[in-house]
Formats: C-alpha cells, sequence, structure tokens
C-alpha cells in the first residue's frame, strides 16, 4: 500500500466535506456520493486545456485531491473507488454504455461506473458520480421497482438480452440512459474509451468545455461563456462577458483555478 495513502484519504473526506464514516454501510455509501457530486465538478477542461488524462489511481487522486479538480467518468469514477475501497467498501468496476438519441447505444468503454457492496448485508449498489445530472444516491442493483431520487425516478431492470448476456438498462423516468455489463474490470480496461472520447469529432466532449456540479436545490454549470444555474425547474442564464469574468466562474462555483481559458472550442 501507498505509505501516503492514508494521509491522502483524509485530504479525500475534507476535499468533499465528508466524515471518515464509522462502517462501510449503505447510509456512509449515500452520504459519500452526494458530498462528492456537491463538492467534486464534472468538467472535460483537461481535453480543452491540452492536458493528458492519466488513468491511474496516483494521477487522478492528484488532480481530484490535491489540485481540487474534477474530471469526466473514467477519472471522477475511478478516484472515487479509490476512496470507498480505502475506507472498507467492496467496489467493482463495470463497463457502461449510454443511451443516446434514438436508443442507439455508445461506444464500449463509453462510461465507468461502480458495483459497490456494503457491510450491512444492503445493496449491492450502483454508485456514480460521474455521469453529471444522474442520480443523486446509489441505486440497488438488484430492485427491479422505482425508486425517486432528486434527478429522477430511476429503475433497473434486465437488458433486451439480458437473459443471456446478464446485461442490465438503467432508466430514468422510463427512458432507457445506461447499459451495464456485470463483468469486472479494471482501470486499465477504459483507456481507449477515454481516448475515444478526448480526440473524436463525434465525441461531446471535445465539442465545448464543460463545467457542471450539484448543489442543494438543483446545478450549475458553466458552458463556455454561459453560467447556468437551476433550481428544481428554474433555469437561468447568465452570460459571461471577459475572460476574466470566465476564469471567476470557474473559481467561484467550481473551485477550480485555471490561469488560461479552455480554447480548444468556440466559447460562446
Amino acid at each position: 500500500m501507498d505509505p501516503d495513502l492514508p494521509q491522502t484519504i483524509d485530504a479525500y473526506l475534507e476535499r468533499i466535506g465528508a466524515d471518515r464514516p464509522a462502517r462501510p454501510d449503505a447510509p456512509a455509501l449515500r452520504e459519500l456520493q452526494l458530498r462528492h457530486l456537491v463538492a467534486v465538478p464534472f468538467e472535460n477542461l483537461s481535453i480543452h486545456l491540452g492536458e493528458d488524462i492519466v488513468l491511474e489511481e496516483g494521477a487522478l487522486l492528484d488532480k481530484i485531491v490535491a489540485r481540487r479538480r474534477g474530471g469526466f467518468c473514467y477519472e471522477l469514477n475511478g478516484a472515487f473507488a479509490v476512496l470507498l475501497r480505502a475506507l472498507g467498501f467492496r467496489v467493482t468496476l463495470l463497463q457502461a454504455r449510454v443511451h443516446g438519441d434514438g436508443g442507439r447505444l455508445g461506444i464500449p468503454y463509453d462510461h465507468l461506473v461502480l458495483r459497490v457492496e456494503t457491510d450491512d448485508g444492503s445493496g449491492p449498489w450502483l454508485a456514480d458520480v460521474g455521469f453529471g445530472d444522474h442520480a443523486r444516491r446509489p441505486l440497488a442493483l438488484d430492485d427491479r421497482a422505482g425508486r425517486a431520487d432528486p434527478g429522477g425516478t430511476f429503475r433497473i431492470v434486465p437488458a433486451p438480452d439480458g437473459e443471456e448476456s446478464g446485461d442490465l438498462d438503467v432508466l430514468c423516468d422510463g427512458k432507457p440512459r445506461l447499459r451495464l455489463e456485470m463483468r469486472p474490470r479494471v482501470l486499465a480496461d477504459f483507456r481507449a474509451g477515454a481516448w475515444y472520447h478526448r480526440t473524436s469529432p463525434d465525441s461531446h466532449f471535445t465539442r465545448a468545455p464543460v463545467c457542471s456540479r450539484c448543489t442543494d436545490d438543483g446545478r450549475i454549470t458553466l458552458t463556455g461563456r454561459t453560467l447556468l444555474t437551476t433550481v428544481g425547474t428554474e433555469r437561468h442564464e447568465t452570460p459571461l462577458g471577459s475572460d476574466e469574468e470566465v476564469l471567476a466562474a470557474y473559481r467561484e462555483h467550481f473551485g477550480v483555478r485555471l490561469d488560461r481559458l479552455p480554447a480548444k472550442s468556440d466559447l460562446r
């Protein structure tokens, strides 16, 4: 074990404003996921800043804990897995594909999610801090009933070929959102998916910089030069003029300190 890991885990908990849980149970998992979603932004800024994205545990912890940045799914859920394991949870990485327009599935390794086992006999749980606007609470993988969440009503059901493959579909408000493959994976398996999403013109991540996080009563998102605040069903857009205003918004709303704007897009 990395001799610095205990101190890093303490710093990680401080980063998300969470206490070390007394035991790795379901209430602790719910608290950790919510605090992570509120504190650590979903962002693709490295792509637009020309920064490397390294899918290794040490690099992910450095980015999220030491540099106090966010990331996209591979980074956020990869780091969250390290935190959970260090706290006594049993964690398995799973690959998922996102249902796009018309129900078309994304590429293999499109998304990384976590299967988490707790010591209280509940679950197993689907934990996800890397999908943007999604479920705020972990979802019970074996529960086929719909569960209300601030992000919508979620239900997990067998995929159309689930009897043969074992795959599961995650529905939100009745619409398919993710297809989960239940085979255990390792972080290195997701490198090709991360490479695609950081380089392909067909990936929505390469089209514009975005930085977004949950708030207690909604969500706040900065894309290009527009700051979008959502409270319940109310949306408020604030255009930002100068570069200094945009950089200040990254600092104020997301704790992200940049010395230059993301440049690989048309900021508008």
